[in-house]
């Protein structure tokens, strides 16, 4: 094993160890490191231990367009406008499958009881999947060259799959080998001769329950044809004035249903096909003058029968009179004179009725119903009279309110999910039907490495979901809803009017302790709610604290505010002393303008078991002008502090005795250790100015188009299509940049400066919930990653940007003009010791094609090294723990991490006491001057290791009930768990690593003595959404998502490079603002409005992961048909088989024109497949089953035989008595 030393340079490194670091090429001595020692670390990590791939995706199949059933295996297939196919069955058996064109699913067939799945795709294309795999995959592909595929049909037990097309021809593919059969049904020998129009496309294919060489024709414009496979002509033809929709046959082949688009139902005998025997219009009543209302098109209908009852079952969609505006979708089933309207809260993309047979031509016994929404996915029970649904075991409600931001928690304490599960049942809703889920197919089983997961999502409504993520499963444990902390908002007139959000509840970020079980949440209104566990009632007074955080250091405070609400313009003001906030305390005497955006409850709130809350913490509007969005956020209960920051600075805020500790800008944050040059503040102009730059952000684009332009609930990132007015006059600059390309799925839905503002100005840690109205102020960047906009706006406050002001043109800045001034590698070093590549905060980035066809490409202006003095530097990332606040500190103690917009990290001692009680009495001391550290790029994350390379965790408070009813015995205290660099490592000394990551590089520095002893830069084209310390295989590593689509892993603590996959290169702001990493190597994010998709970078997991999906297919015997008896089958009741080989085989029909379609071979034909996809298990099932069906063959067979010797033997005893009867008579007497 190599040692660990800081040296001059030189960074030498193996699989297994650390050599000797240096922070680069360019990097100097530091003045102050530290005494070389020894540190041995052990580096268990290598790039065999990495690999991509997804998981299992949950949620809803966005954008549905197709449903299919398969009877006998009891498993449902949802085929979407994305080329997307979502196979379910049992709860664990969830199957996501993608066609690699992306063209919509038409329509979806199962092979029924044989594991394939044939789809029509909206490419004319044709394939055949195999699901006898736990990864389906593609036999075979059909691709229509001439023609457009309208509709398919394959009969139960056939080989033959009919294709209807555009044109009005039939066409008939082979599903063995998928090859186009020569026989074709040509629309003009289908029509009558004398009929000059044509059909028009066809929209339904079945063969009759009769006589299987029967098939039903159906063509759009009304004309209805059975043809005869046999002779190849037709039976007979219908023709009606409506156009059809859907037909449906009655069980015994004597009569079927068609619906049109008049809201009609037409019943056709075939004994009298000249016209309707029964024409009904279920929801058209007459009106007093005679004549019908007109009604809409009843897309489908389903005409079943059933055993316990004379009466059918007629159960279509559609048909409701046109003149009831505002009408849901609905579902209409009529049973004899009973007609049941169930209304829908989507619109309806396709149902199927459930039957006990497969068969066609036996009475169908309709159990249940699956209806396919837009949005939602649900079963109704057919054998109540009520017509209850079926409780939905998937997690298929993601989307109940959009989506705004993600949390994913692995290894999780055991005891979490189950409290969690108890208190959420007890509000789950009643009513569903009692009987079991019937699409129960496949086999599940809890896989070997299974740990406690938990998903938090947020969405725009303020609930809160916890998800049980478990052994790659999702179900509901919990709901919160945090508009439950405040009052109804009241309607607002005039600015507050136009600035009313429509979702002011709207999660903007949350931060979990599962440990302590202390959760908080930002609100997109500037609010932070904090909450505590109880499995107790509680009836609550919820304290409101009020502070008023803004960029203006130099703002007078009145000697009201500074008691009420302390903000610290002088840095050695560290311990405020005073009271505790009253509940509900409002606005400070000195600032009479200020107002809240919500009004926390006043009176005390009963609160049920689950999660209460105990603190809200608001922004203050200023001067008429919202607050802005909190951009970061970190809670810590073994301090029971609070921690939050936006664009204009930190608070911090003691939740135990309810006060505010820390107010400052972030300017006053840095005290003598400020690493720019400062020039004294001119004074303040126009303060409406002011703030319109410094503190809106997007609010110039938002609010002159705030009525024009309104997200849309189908998609997190999409805008409407109204065109946005936008001056485009003030973007005029010397060093403006053109807007880089959208690369939206269709760019045409925006206006070209809007799609390219939509994706290309994001930061990971302003979610900008687009999709939920309001202000848009609200929804400010910071002011590091918003060139872009700001030449929209107008307003430029990038620190990578020339100044400029509203309404006037940019001028030039010379090098005498007022800035900020950035020190590089040719300017007198600021600090000592400071090296060129710690000094480096970003570097010019240079237009290429490749970067302006990048989403995510940020522009950036000429001006790389000057800053705006108005420059607003957020604070984009915050984390507790234990540290050394200063080079000179020689024990650790409780640190706050700050990182800003500007790649500088802050390192804030806080002085709190060890005792019980003087921590609930005594004010906590915080020193904002403690260490600088710089990176190139927005900080994103912090990490600890002790010197053994081991990850440090936070201190926590262990969970102790609130509520819990009081023990004199034993009085409650706080029980602490700490875990300090000092106490972790006993053999290395005093001192810890600090593992720093940023939008562009990741540094590994030594404390105290702040040495840079690694550095690595992640992109240069690109930057970093996302970054997190886990653990991989026993080990930890730094994982990274670019804005370009990589992910990467680096070691730890010597950032070497580990894996790097170009993942998702056509990523949106959806997947930027949701991925989110977690320990055990998996990730996951939200691939549509919604669906959340899982992944996984550890190559153990994907090793295991045919171990942890379930099977779609499993061994079934397939039903026997109902035996009809001996004098129906006699007397012709029986269904007529054919031999649709001998009509459709290559012998008798010949091949089809090549011209027609083209065949694309899969991997691997259907046997072959089929004996690849199991083991041994797997195939000794299938021989048996095979065995098993050839008995049964064998049986039926014999069981005709004795049926026809049977039959033989009546005839003859019949003649031999007829015989005997006639043979003494004459022929007269006959």
């Amino acid at each position: 094993m190599k040692k660990f030393r800081k040296v001059l340079d030189g960074l030498t490194t193996s699989p297994g160890t650390i050599g000797s670091p240096t922070c680069g090429s360019a990097a100097s001595t530091p003045t102050a490191a530290p005494t070389p020692r020894e540190i041995d670390v052990q580096e268990m990590l290598v790039s065999e231990n990495f690999q991509i791939c997804k998981t299992v995706r949950h949620g809803f199949p966005y954008q549905p367009t197709a449903l299919a059933f398969d009877p006998v295996q009891k498993i449902v297939a949802i085929g979407t406008r994305t080329g997307g196919i979502r196979i379910l069955g049992r709860p664990g058996v969830d199957c996501y499958c993608q066609h690699e064109s992306g063209a919509a699913v038409l329509q979806l067939q199962f092979l029924i009881n044989e594991g394939a799945l044939v789809t029509a795709c909206a490419d004319d294309t044709l394939h055949l999947w195999n699901l006898r795999q736990r990864r389906p995959a593609v036999l075979h592909s059909l691709k229509f060259n001439r023609e457009r595929i309208t509709f398919c049909h394959l009969p139960f037990q056939s080989k033959w799959l009919y294709v209807g097309t555009e044109r009005g021809n039939t066409h008939i593919v082979n599903i063995e080998s998928f090859i186009l059969s020569g026989y074709v049904i040509m629309w003009n020998k289908a029509i009558e001769l004398a009929t000059k129009t044509h059909p028009g496309p066809v929209v339904h294919l079945s063969d009759s329950p009769k006589d299987e060489g029967k098939l039903l024709i159906g063509f759009e414009s009304g004309t209805v044809v059975q043809w005869d496979l046999r002779v190849k002509k037709a039976d007979f033809r219908i023709y009606y004035d409506e156009a059809i929709h859907s037909v449906s046959w009655h069980h015994e082949g004597k009569q079927f249903m068609c619906s049109h688009s008049d809201g009609s139902l037409t019943m056709w005998n075939l004994r009298n096909t000249t016209k309707p025997f029964q024409i009904t219009f279920p929801h058209g009543k007459v009106g007093k003058d005679g004549r019908k209302e007109s009604c809409k098109p009843i897309l489908k209908v389903e005409y079943k029968t059933s055993r316990n009852s004379s009466e059918p079952f007629i159960i279509f969609s559609g048909g409701l009179s046109y003149d009831k505006a505002g009408r849901r979708p609905t579902l209409t089933i009529m049973h004899g004179k009973a007609i049941t309207v169930l209304e829908m809260d989507h619109p309806i993309v396709e149902f199927m009725v459930l039957c006990e047979t497969p068969y066609n031509n036996e009475i169908q016994e309709p159990y249940a119903v699956v209806v396919l929404l837009e949005k939602d996915f649900i079963v109704v029970d057919l054998t109540q009279s009520n017509f209850p649904i079926f409780e939905n075991p998937y997690p298929m409600d993601i989307h109940e309110s959009p989506v705004t931001c993600t949390a994913y928690f692995a290894d999780c304490p055991p005891d979490i999910i189950p409290i969690l599960y108890s208190i959420g049942a007890k509000n789950k809703k009643t009513g569903y039907s009692q009987k079991e889920w019937p699409v129960s197919g496949g086999t599940w089983t809890l896989g070997s490495q299974t740990y406690p997961e938990i998903i938090i999502t947020g969405h725009a409504d303020g609930s809160i979901k916890f998800w049980d993520a478990s052994a790659i499963t999702l179900q509901m444990l919990y709901k919160l809803k945090t508009s439950k902390v405040f009052e109804k908002p009241k309607p607002s007139e005039g600015r507050a009017a136009d600035l009313a959000e429509e979702d002011p509840f709207a999660v903007q970020m949350v931060s979990w302790c599962p440990h302590s079980r202390v959760f908080c949440v930002v609100g997109i209104s500037a609010h932070v709610i904090l909450y505590r566990f109880s499995k107790y009632d509680g009836n609550t007074q919820i304290v409101s604290l009020d502070l008023r955080l803004q960029g203006d250091g130099e703002d007078p405070v009145s000697p009201s505010e500074t008691e009420n609400n302390p903000c610290f313009s002088d840095p050695s003001c560290h311990s405020p002393q005073h009271p505790p906030a009253s509940p509900g305390c409002g606005t400070p005497d000195g600032a009479k303008d200020s107002n809240q955006c919500l009004k926390v409850k006043s009176r005390p709130v009963r609160m049920p078991p689950g999660y209460q809350a105990e603190l809200v913490v608001q922004l203050l509007w200023v001067d008429g002008e919202p607050p802005q969005q909190i951009t970061s956020l970190d809670v810590n209960s073994a301090y029971g502090l609070l921690a939050f920051g936006n664009c204009n600075g930190l608070a911090v805020v003691d939740y135990i005795q309810k006060s505010i500790l820390l107010c400052m800008s972030t300017l006053d944050l840095y005290g003598a250790a400020d690493p720019y040059q400062r020039l004294t503040r001119s004074p303040r102009k126009n303060r409406q100015s002011t703030s319109d730059f410094c503190m809106r952000g997007l609010s110039n684009f938002y609010s002159d188009s705030k009525k024009r332009i309104r997200t849309s609930y189908q998609s997190l990132t999409e805008l409407t299509d109204n065109q946005v007015s936008m001056d485009m006059e003030r973007s005029k600059s010397p060093t403006s940049v053109p807007y880089p390309t959208s690369i939206h799925n269709d760019p045409r839905i925006l206006p070209e400066p809007v799609a390219s503002l939509r994706a290309s100005h994001y930061s990971p840690v302003f979610y900008l919930l687009d999709n939920v109205k309001g202000p848009g102020r609200k929804l400010s960047l910071p002011t590091d990653l918003k060139t872009d906009l700001d030449h929209v706006n107008g307003h430029c406050t990038s620190p990578t940007s020339q100044p400029c002001s509203a309404g006037k043109p940019r001028l030039p800045v010379g090098p005498e003009g007022p800035r900020l001034t950035r020190r590089g590698p040719g300017r007198p070093p600021f600090r000592k010791a400071q090296s060129a590549a710690c000094m480096e905060i970003s570097l010019p980035v240079s237009h290429t094609e490749e970067s302006r066809e990048n989403s995510f490409s940020r522009s950036r202006s000429s001006s790389v090294s000057s800053i705006d003095r108005d420059t607003k530097e957020a604070v984009t990332t915050l984390q507790f723990g234990e540290s050394y606040g200063r080079k000179n500190d020689a024990l650790p103690s409780p640190c706050l991490w700050v990182g800003t917009s500007l790649g500088v990290a802050l390192l804030i001692p806080i002085s709190i006491p060890t005792d019980h009680e003087e921590r609930l009495e005594e004010a906590l001391t915080v020193g904002p001057s403690g260490g600088v550290l710089m990176l190139k790029g927005s900080i994103l994350r912090f990490a600890s290791l002790d010197c053994g390379g081991s990850l440090i965790q936070s201190p926590y408070e262990v969970w102790r009930d609130p509520n819990a009813p009081e023990d004199p015995d034993r009085p409650r205290r706080r029980k602490l768990v700490n875990f300090s660099p000092s106490s972790s490592q006993e053999a290395c000394g005093d001192g810890h690593l600090a593992v720093v990551c940023s939008e562009k590089q990741a540094k590994v520095f030594l404390m105290p003595s702040q040495t840079c002893l690694f550095v690595h830069n992640i992109t240069e084209s690109s930057f970093v959404l996302r970054a997190d310390v886990v653990s991989v295989c026993n080990s930890i590593c730094l994982a990274c998502f670019c804005a370009n689509g990589h992910v990467m892993t680096l070691s730890l603590p010597s950032l070497r490079p580990l894996m790097d996959v170009n993942y998702l290169p056509l990523t949106d702001m959806r997947i930027a603002r949701t991925f989110c990493f977690t320990n055990g190597g998996q990730a996951l994010y939200l691939s549509s409005p919604t669906e959340v998709q899982r992944i996984t970078y550890s190559q153990e997991m994907c090793d295991n992961l045919q171990e942890m999906l379930g099977e779609l297919f499993t061994p079934i015997e397939t039903p026997e048909a109902q035996n009809r008896g001996f004098l129906k089958g006699f007397f012709g009741g029986n269904a007529q088989n054919v031999d649709r080989e001998e009509l459709f085989g290559e012998a008798a029909a010949g091949k089809a024109s090549r011209s027609l379609a083209q065949h694309i071979p899969g991997p691997a034909g259907m046997e072959g497949m089929k004996a690849a996809a199991g083991g041994v298990v797997g195939d000794l099932a299938r021989a048996r089953i095979a065995l098993d069906e050839r008995g049964q063959r064998l049986g039926e067979l014999e069981e005709r035989t004795a049926l026809m010797m049977t039959s033989a033997e009546t005839f003859s005893k019949h003649a031999h008595e007829l015989m005997l009867k006639c043979k003494d008579k004459k022929w007269y007497q006959l």
